[in-house]
């Protein structure tokens, strides 16, 4: 099924340039809706105006092995420039996410990328064999998550725990593997070497920044887990950072990066591309703006004619540091 909806995107035609092979795997435009953002696919893409065409996958929500009802709230907390949340990964369990999700989406329209999750790394590897049974065109591996209390970012953290993740999911399936790396962490180039070594075929670099807001009336936390990720434009030039220092480990090895972190226009997002992306995610932009992929792809097109470009890929890693 998966390589039958692979043959009619391919036949598809995308917005001149924009098209990107990214592990195998065609994406009609450089844009990735991230997990978290569009629920389960289905929610997003019913808003008027929306168009498969104008993305090349879509990340689904967070999936963890057993159900979960996810954090007490308040769960989003608006921050100047930017979004707390800590959802706390509810979800319905990745074999319900299998058998009545997955079927009624359209894999003919775009690639739908699970996201994974779990305390231990066995939960890792099941949630990803079970994935792994299905027609998802490839599993995006969450060792970063900073708004749960077990898992998450205390494997994102230790390069150790990193590489045991993805080796336990590595061998759990051959779809592509995107191992989401975290910005919270001493060294993320390494954390990137050790991932690439134990089998990830690919990054989405950054998760979000760990943070924290005040209600100074009541003098407690305004987020009920007391912490919680930190998304959108300020966090921006900490994750294009990331993105070239992942890079320098990435290209030698091949391995594509969607670089994520407060894109909210064409410019943030060709910025991403220069620095090392082959792929950029639109996440917190989606809430206020749900319609602003359309906008952001005509931006990078328009980019492509008049510097000279004939496609996207061409871009990705042109950046001339200053001597």
């Amino acid at each position: 099924m998966a390589e039958a909806s692979q043959r009619e995107r391919a036949d598809e035609t995308p917005p001149a340039g924009l098209a990107v092979d990214f592990c195998g795997l065609h994406f009609a435009t450089p844009l990735v809706l991230l997990s978290g953002c569009v629920g389960f696919g289905d929610e997003y893409t019913r808003v008027a105006g929306f168009s498969h065409r104008e993305v090349g996958a879509v990340c689904l929500k967070g999936t963890t092995l057993e159900p979960r009802l996810g954090n007490a709230p308040h769960r989003v907390c608006e921050t100047p420039m930017g979004m707390l949340n800590a959802i706390g990964l509810q979800n319905p369990g990745a074999r319900y996410v299998v058998d009545h999700i997955l079927p009624g989406l359209d894999f003919s329209k775009t690639c739908y990328i699970a996201n994974v999750s779990g305390s231990t790394v066995e939960e890792y590897a099941e949630v990803t064999r079970i994935f792994d049974d299905s027609p998802i065109d490839a599993i995006e591996i969450n060792i970063s998550c900073p708004n749960v209390k077990e898992g998450g970012v205390a494997f994102g953290n230790d390069p150790d725990m990193s590489a045991r993740v993805v080796e336990a999911c590595r061998a759990a399936t051959r779809k592509p593997l995107i191992t989401k790396l975290s910005p919270n962490q001493t060294d993320i180039a390494e954390n990137a070497r050790r991932c690439i070594e134990a089998g990830t075929d690919a990054f989405a670099v950054i998760n979000t920044l760990m943070g924290m807001a005040i209600d100074i009336e009541r003098r407690v936390p305004v987020i009920g887990h007391n912490q919680g990720g930190l998304s959108g434009p300020a966090i921006k030039p900490v994750a294009l950072l990331k993105v070239h220092q992942v890079y320098q480990v990435c290209r030698r090895h091949d391995i594509p990066i969607i670089g994520q972190g407060g894109i909210a226009s064409a410019e943030d997002a060709l910025e991403f591309l220069i620095a090392g992306a082959s792929a950029v995610g639109i996440g917190t932009a989606l809430f206020y703006d749900p319609l602003i992929c359309p906008r952001i792809n005509r931006g990078i097109a328009d980019y492509l004619q008049r510097h000279g470009f004939k496609a996207v890929g061409q871009l990705t890693g042109t950046l001339v540091l200053n001597t």
